[in-house]
């Protein structure tokens, strides 16, 4: 995807992702390409045309003279509740008598085929009584149309701290969303078996929360529900909720036709009827002394939700947890609002409103920065926290990498040298401008519900000693997979290709937590590390038994037994057949709970993350000043990876997750009309970052630090933090633009910085 790693870091492990060759070879299995059973019924869903209205009526005539067509379900035929809202109790599963987005499902057809599913639901007659729509998150508040009451963080003293500051400057800042765009749309294909029961293989990142909900749904024991995981052809974060409707409609058709259903969303479908990450509104007020120190902070921000809460309230608290970024404020105040709108139900996205947070504090700097006369990295530099400082939530900083990674960065790149080229550049070029831009962050791992930050393994070693490992992992191409075949390989020292890593299920894996707030590795690796302690225990335990010598005089290494460092003819194999006839326990299931981390909603005060990941990152770009048109020269970034157990897969990490944060900010326009209308409804409409517009150069540095035990491995997790970077290519855009055309100062800071933004930016 990048044009060119100008570093491979050195020490790579030799594991690569275990899914590659799978992968290359069109071999991996997604939902779609699970062989189809006899007598399999496909689905369509028939959903509103209007953002807010009153069902009058809903003729479904047509449809039953269709051949092909064997059933249609809407709420009237749902055994349980018609409800599957995770947080808030909020959210229908096929709308009743009104409808509050264009693309809410009101009924599903079942056919013979695909094609006459999807044709038949174009028969479905629906009269409505339209209803005025909300599209603005600040007219929803206006109206207090809130999904839970605002929240608000707040440290210092807020009247004493304005007193003092030299410069006091306010401002707006908007981000839009940014469609998920995973390559799998979202599917399930669920099967009745007997007794009622039902298997449902789902592209979910959510497994449990998807077996909770259909229970509900279909009024039966979550026992009765068996979820399968394979892998996802993608998800960040747009699976972890919103897959779940989908498999609770595939397992009612099930449940009723009593045949297999599948149900695999188009493209257009998909983004026309699902969520996106949330689209912001936001105010602040920012205040620094003399010496650049910011002194006080104030924000507000209005979180346009969509019609149903979904994850919106967890999405609004780690904004407030994420609102001063890398910085140190020791006088904070910002208060965030869910808005109820009538567009889809917004949801989590790589970063989880983190990312929100973070680019209202940034545009707050540069905009104070252009004030006071001074570059915005004085500013930035001046505030960076350090251990014992104080989050506004409460949190001691500790462990603090983000002044390291800063001098990391300048000292391998120089800030001043890139601002003297750019400066000779920009001297001797009137039509192409260059910028560069900063960006350190800050981020959180663990989630912020603190009851979610829990996992188990379950791992069996078998008579010839192979490996099996089932965990709450769900593999999206993040490598988790790979990191838990890691775990165990190490701690139990044999060759990875003894050990297979099972498909994600709610049978084998009972009451997980989603794969998602970057904790999934750092979670379910702990949980394998401990059952694999456990087994390598009682291996060893047998082991001294045959050797007669105690216990603590052995250790496995590569596959043989070593008795005070020195290897004996004892294998592996021979072990676990030894370990068979002393009739031993060779299976495990653990459980792991984060230690330490809590966190009280009444004082909005705690200890909410086992720990935080820093980096610095500096952007370079150049503009054509006659077209508005750009292109990034260079981002290079040294990131705190901790004691990367793999730097391969860390590495893609960083490289995706920085250019899809770069899409967010630079391209990726969500657009709704008035009506609630998704008008960027289309990859031809829709536009995502190619190999034409990532960075010509991406450098990436290993800072050198010994992690956190609080990770796996003190391999701290890299899912959200890369992409947090990809704010940094909005400012390095800005002040491009402002080089060619200094009296430019937008109203609002707004992302996406688009070509066409650039241009009236150059120009107005």
């Amino acid at each position: 995807m990048v044009k060119k790693i100008k570093e491979i870091p050195t020490h790579i492990p030799s594991m690569k992702n275990i899914d590659s060759h799978s992968h290359v070879r069109g071999e991996s299995i997604y939902i779609d390409d699970i062989p189809e059973a006899q007598g399999t019924l496909y689905t369509a869903v028939c959903t509103s045309t209007i953002a807010h209205g009153k069902i009058i009526s809903v003729n479904y005539k047509e449809v039953l003279k269709k051949e092909g067509v064997i059933q249609i379900i809407n709420h009237h035929d749902i055994p349980g509740e018609n409800q599957i809202g995770g947080i808030i109790p909020d959210e229908p599963l096929f709308a009743d008598k009104e409808v509050h987005y264009q693309g809410q499902p009101i009924a599903m057809v079942l056919a013979t085929t695909e094609a006459i599913a999807r044709a038949a639901v174009h028969l479905i007659k629906i009269k409505y009584k339209e209803l005025p729509a909300i599209v603005d998150p600040i007219e929803a508040y206006k109206k207090g149309n809130l999904h839970i009451p605002s929240r608000t963080f707040s440290l210092g003293k807020m009247d004493k701290a304005w007193k003092q500051c030299e410069y006091i400057i306010e401002g707006k800042a908007d981000t839009d969303g940014q469609e998920h765009l995973y390559l799998e749309t979202q599917g399930a294909y669920a099967f009745p078996n007997e007794n009622g029961h039902i298997t449902i293989a789902s592209s979910t990142q959510g497994p449990t929360a998807l077996q909770r909900t259909a229970a509900k749904v279909l009024n039966i024991p979550m026992h009765k529900i068996e979820v399968d995981v394979r892998r996802l052809g993608g998800g960040f974060g747009g699976k972890e909720d919103q897959a779940t409707a989908w498999g609770v409609m595939a397992a009612l058709g099930a449940t009723i036709t009593r045949q297999p259903v599948k149900l695999i969303l188009h493209r257009m479908d998909d983004m026309k009827m699902t969520g996106k990450r949330n689209p912001y509104r936001s105010t602040y007020k920012i205040g620094l002394d003399k010496q650049l120190n910011i002194l006080a902070y104030e924000a507000d921000y209005y979180q346009n939700a969509g019609a149903a809460a979904d994850l919106s309230p967890a999405i609004l608290e780690r904004t407030l947890f994420h609102s001063t970024n890398a910085y140190y404020v020791p006088n904070v105040k910002v208060t965030a609002h869910s808005c109820i709108t009538n567009i889809p139900p917004n949801t989590a996205f790589r970063g989880f409103g983190g990312p929100q947070g973070m680019f209202v504090m940034e545009a707050a700097i540069a905009k104070a920065a252009r004030k006071i006369g001074v570059k915005s990295r004085a500013i930035q530099q001046q505030n960076l926290l350090n251990n014992g400082h104080v989050f506004p939530y409460g949190q001691k900083v500790e462990e603090c990498e983000a002044i390291a990674t800063w001098k990391g960065l300048e000292k391998k790149h120089p800030l001043k040298a890139i601002q003297q080229n750019i400066d000779q550049f920009n001297a001797e070029n009137i039509h192409y401008k260059k910028g560069m831009a900063v960006m350190p962050i800050c981020f959180g791992i663990s989630f912020t519900n603190t009851p979610m930050n829990n996992a188990r393994a379950l791992v069996h070693i078998y008579q010839d000693g192979s490996i099996g490992i089932s965990t709450a992992a769900v593999e999206m191409g993040q490598g988790v997979n790979t990191k838990m075949v890691q775990v165990a390989a190490k701690i139990l020292s044999v060759h990875a290709d003894r050990i297979k890593i099972e498909s994600t299920n709610t049978t084998r894996i009972a009451n997980t937590s989603p794969s998602a707030a970057s904790a999934t590795a750092d979670l379910n690796g702990k949980a394998v590390a401990m059952a694999c302690e456990v087994l390598k225990k009682r291996l060893l335990k047998v082991a001294a038994k045959i050797l007669k010598v105690k216990i603590t005089e052995l250790r496995l290494k590569d596959e043989r037994i070593l008795v005070k460092n020195s290897p004996v003819k004892i294998a592996w194999q021979t072990l676990i057949q030894e370990a068979m006839l002393q009739r031993v326990n060779l299976s495990e299931h653990a459980h792991y709970a984060t230690p330490k981390i809590h966190f009280d909603k009444n004082k909005e005060k705690g200890h909410p993350f086992a720990y935080h990941v820093y980096g610095t990152a500096v952007f370079e770009v150049t503009i054509d000043c006659i077209r508005g048109r750009y292109e990034f020269d260079a981002v290079k970034v040294v990131h705190d990876f901790g004691t990367s157990m793999n730097r391969i897969i860390d590495l893609g990490q960083m490289e995706g997750g920085l250019v899809q944060g770069m899409g967010w900010m630079m391209m990726e326009e969500l657009i709704y009309n008035k009506n609630g209308r998704l008008l960027s409804n289309a990859l031809s409409t829709y536009k995502i970052p190619d190999i034409y517009s990532v960075p010509k150069e991406v450098d990436v540095t290993f800072l050198n630090t010994d992690g956190n035990d609080m990770a796996i491995f003190k391999s701290k997790a890299v899912g959200e933090p890369p992409l947090l970077y990809g704010i940094g290519a909005y400012f390095a855009l800005l002040d491009a633009v402002q080089q060619f055309n200094p009296n430019f100062e937008p109203e609002t800071y707004h992302a996406p910085f688009t070509p066409e933004k650039v241009l009236m930016g150059l120009y107005g």
